[in-house]
């Protein structure tokens, strides 16, 4: 058996499955974020041990004797939240996380030093890791003093299970600390941010062993000794080998919290001006690209919110046949925006509203922004070199068939769906788990999983879905003029 733990923001999920790959059951913690100021975005460490104990009871109490027979532990997370640690691993502050903006003048000033882009590969956005510390440093200088460790979320996690300071390539190249091509720290952009290499954990590729279990936990949860812990991923990377985009082409549309559009590649291709992200795989020697939207089912949850109805329940109101967009546009700006505009300060909007517009045009909307923005990561990914055939549908919004012919018709190429499963980051975590553990070929386990049907883009409407992409591009200079 081999045991996946994803870190998410709203929860971690823990997942086993047997030698075959087949889930024998999961279990979720759930998780809250603090917003004490507008764009900040913060989380207690303490409540992800929390959450995942509370996972893996849940699990013991249904699969125990499963349970007791997991060989290795895989781990995925949430990427670049900063984890500050005093000299005895206790946390001196909130975990700042990835949807944090407030380092926004940091991380331009740190994109203003070329060294960052060049070594790095890409833009130094206000969610990764190294602005956050700028931030520490300029507004809690005592903390930043008494910084002896920086860890990431999933890793935090690790120094819990196995007491070891340790990450991998995929999470790490999320910090702007990271030389992407060579895979390993730089010391001169470290300095950048007044740190030290000794103040970052040891890196491993997410196939390799990274800390056995404590026998604390192992007897806690009745499980045996020496259990592998593997590097594992980042939860995009993780996501990947959970769907098999491990080879060069392959790729994903993830419809969760967050939206990426992720491309796997067999060598190192940076173009930071795009605003795509180009980062280390969980695989050795492989790469990947990806444009990320920071609000596509949190766009749909906001609008849930306002109305006091159930997202399921706004999507299903659309039915399952794509309509041409009503003139209603909807820019899923809620918390600024990663590809292709690096703008924590811009904000969403409606633009066209009228006496007739209702709720499901207000549903549509949002379905349509997000496509659009998936798009906008598209044109990011041709712009630096990545061309892309046809993608695989994945995260908890991909049960809208609505919005998947919505995401088909506006990237313009066929959408694969899974066949029923779950093929996210806890499974591709339980994956890199059982590669450790075993010293299992990662290609031979990272496969793709069974398609159940293909969505082609709906040609009669493309027309009309590119009329409405121009407007919705030329929207964002007409409300960046007039966002604070």
């Amino acid at each position: 058996m081999y045991l996946g733990l994803d870190l998410g923001t709203s929860g971690v999920k823990a997942l086993l499955v047997d030698d075959g790959q087949e889930i024998v059951g999961s279990a979720t913690g759930t998780l809250d974020v603090s917003r004490p100021h507008t764009g900040w975005s913060e989380q207690d460490p303490a409540d992800w041990i929390r959450a995942a104990e509370e996972a893996v009871a849940a699990l013991r109490s249904a699969h125990g004797a499963e349970l007791a027979a997991v060989k290795g532990i895989g781990l995925s997370g949430q990427m670049h939240g900063a984890t500050l640690l005093d000299e005895a691993d206790n946390p001196l502050r909130p975990c700042i996380l990835w949807n944090d903006t407030r380092s926004h003048k940091e991380a331009a000033d740190l994109d203003a030093d070329p060294r960052f882009r060049r070594i790095t590969g890409n833009i130094v956005f206000p969610g990764f890791t190294a602005p956050k510390l700028n931030w520490v440093r300029n507004n809690e200088p005592d903390i930043f003093a008494r910084t002896a460790r920086v860890l990431l979320p999933k890793d935090y996690l690790r120094l819990w299970l196995t007491g070891e300071h340790i990450s991998e390539m995929s999470d790490a190249a999320g910090t702007a600390w990271l030389d992407v091509e060579n895979r390993r720290w730089s010391a001169e952009l470290l300095a950048a941010t007044s740190l030290e290499e000794s103040q970052m954990p040891r890196l491993v590729e997410g196939t390799e062993r990274a800390g056995t279990l404590r026998a604390e936990l192992a007897g806690r949860w009745g499980i045996g000794h020496g259990v592998v812990v593997a590097g594992g991923a980042g939860d995009n990377a993780a996501s990947a080998c959970g769907a098999g985009t491990v080879t060069p082409g392959a790729a994903f549309v993830s419809l969760g919290t967050s939206g990426v559009l992720f491309a796997s590649n067999a060598a190192y291709l940076p173009n930071p001006e795009s605003a795509v992200h180009t980062f280390c795989h969980a695989l050795p020697d492989t790469w990947h690209q990806m444009g990320v939207i920071l609000s596509a089912t949190d766009s749909l949850n906001w609008l849930a919110g306002v109305t006091g109805t159930k997202p399921s329940e706004l999507t299903g109101e659309l039915g399952e046949g794509l309509t041409a967009p009503s003139g209603v546009i909807f820019l899923p700006y809620l918390s600024g925006e990663r590809t292709p505009h690096n703008d924590a300060v811009i904000r969403g909007s409606f633009v066209g509203l009228a006496h007739r517009t209702d709720r499901a045009a207000l549903t549509r909307a949002v379905v349509e922004g997000v496509a659009f923005a998936f798009r906008d990561s598209l044109e990011a990914l041709k712009q630096a070199g990545t061309e892309l055939s046809r993608v695989t549908a994945i995260g908890g919004g991909s049960r809208s068939t609505y919005w998947l012919n919505a995401i088909a018709t506006a990237l313009g190429i066929p959408v694969d769906v899974p066949a029923e499963g779950d093929f996210g980051a806890a499974f591709g975590a339980a994956r890199l788990g059982l590669v450790a553990a075993e010293g299992a070929d990662p290609l031979a386990v990272c496969t793709p999983p069974a398609i159940s049907a293909t969505i082609e883009p709906a040609s009669s409407l493309v027309p009309a879905f590119e009329d409405a992409y121009r407007r919705y591009r030329g929207l964002y200079p007409a409300i960046r003029g007039v966002s604070s």
